[in-house]
């Protein structure tokens, strides 16, 4: 039976806050602070954990090679002569934001009726960039079944930042839908990462047979969105988004309204929520999900409790019977000063979990064998001066390798 599986990327030894994403307005903020990698991989496995207690379907993706070697083995260098710079951009733990790992197409909406998947190549942030080829090799393991069909990245200079510029609503999960692929322009003071042509590419590639494309609104990649998930969020026939997130939204709704007359569009007014707060308490980058129940939650960082406007305006949402029923507040603090909330650790995947290798699968007995080796093996801490220490680069490895010998996923360790 078809149904959605949020895919969490578990968070990396090397987590660290080196500030190397620009216009990731956290992420800046915050370079040079200590980072605990523990405390943050175990914050991930405790939002798996209350999604699986919610009733959601779980899964895994793994933290990569770090440093990335063969990277810099393409640079003429390795992590012991590289820049700071370079050591920084090799260390980074960024694989963990699982909706930056590819676009996917449910089979509903495919000519084929195969799930499609298409790695993002993220060549926009040089940190990012050298993450596809090990996602890739993640995908093709974990979805090696017939059902799907895992294609290699958009090629460059196309940037394509995966599914944290995709939508997808429809009627239910199993059912045919819209996609929406969100695209930027250049015009703000930060670089727009995902193209219209990658957008298309995908699209055409994966045979996608109803898809909008829709441009973020400068004034949102100004303000610090840079995904198109920091302002806007769907699920089932629900968008909700803020009133600034798409440049031209009235078309866009008209297009909407067209291609799914069932959809319900939630729009929060700047007026009662601007940019700089939405942004701040990553009220969007929350995860939209239908329980067994039938009702849909909004699980959201505990930041956007913190703010009273943004929570005033859920809590009246909630209570005006809006087709958000339920709140559910999770702490991913870690992540969030990095730039990441909730959506960004997820990438979600419709399809019937039958045809997925169960190594990638995860329920609350294999969490807490996943947060003992964590707990065991991460780094407590990691201060950006210790980046060059070689006794940290042999915890980082061998903690990963401990965490792919106890799941069995062993194809991975020498990648």
């Amino acid at each position: 039976m078809q149904t959605e599986i949020n895919f969490d990327g578990i968070i990396g030894p090397s987590h660290n806050y080196a500030g190397l994403s620009h216009g990731n307005l956290a992420a800046t903020k915050n370079r040079g602070l200590v980072a605990r990698p523990r405390t943050a991989a175990l914050e991930g496995v405790a939002k798996m954990r209350g999604n699986i207690a919610l009733g959601l379907a779980q899964g895994i993706l793994l933290p990569h090679a770090r440093p990335d070697q063969r990277w810099l083995a393409g640079l003429a260098t390795d992590y012991s002569a590289a820049s700071p710079l370079l050591k920084a951009q090799a260390l980074s733990a960024s694989p963990m934001w699982a909706a930056n790992a590819a676009t996917v197409s449910p089979a509903p909406d495919t000519l084929d009726r195969r799930c499609h998947l298409t790695v993002a190549n993220l060549v926009t942030m040089p940190h990012r960039s050298h993450e596809w080829p090990e996602t890739l090799a993640q995908l093709r393991l974990a979805f090696a079944h017939p059902a799907f069909a895992v294609h290699g990245p958009v090629p460059a200079p196309f940037g394509d930042e995966g599914a944290a510029n995709h939508m997808r609503l429809a009627p239910a999960h199993d059912a045919p839908g819209v996609e929406i692929f969100v695209y930027g322009d250049a015009g703000s003071p930060f670089p727009a990462r995902q193209h219209r042509e990658a957008s298309e590419a995908i699209a055409r590639s994966h045979g996608v047979q109803q898809a909008l494309f829709v441009r973020q609104s400068e004034e949102s990649i100004a303000a610090g969105a840079f995904h198109n998930d920091v302002v806007a969020v769907a699920n089932g026939r629900v968008l909700f988004a803020h009133e600034q997130a798409f440049a031209d939204k009235d078309r866009f709704y008209t297009d909407l309204r067209a291609a799914l007359p069932q959809v319900e569009i939630v729009e929060v007014p700047a007026s009662q929520i601007g940019l700089e707060d939405a942004i701040r308490s990553y009220l969007f980058n929350a995860q939209l999900a239908t329980l067994p129940s039938g009702e849909m939650a909004l699980i959201v960082p505990v930041e956007a409790r913190a703010m009273p406007n943004v929570w005033n305006w859920l809590e009246a949402h909630i209570a005006g019977n809006g087709p958000i029923r339920r709140l559910e507040v999770v702490d991913v603090r870690q992540s969030m000063a990095n730039g990441g909330g909730p959506a960004c650790l997820r990438l979600r995947v419709v399809a019937d979990p039958a045809t997925i290798d169960p190594r990638f699968l995860v329920d609350a007995a294999k969490l807490d064998r996943i947060a003992a080796i964590i707990a065991r093996h991460w780094p407590e801490q990691i201060a950006q001066d210790e980046l060059g220490d070689p006794a940290l680069i042999r915890t980082v490895e061998e903690a990963r390798r401990a965490l792919l010998e106890a799941l069995e996923i062993v194809e991975l360790i020498d990648r």
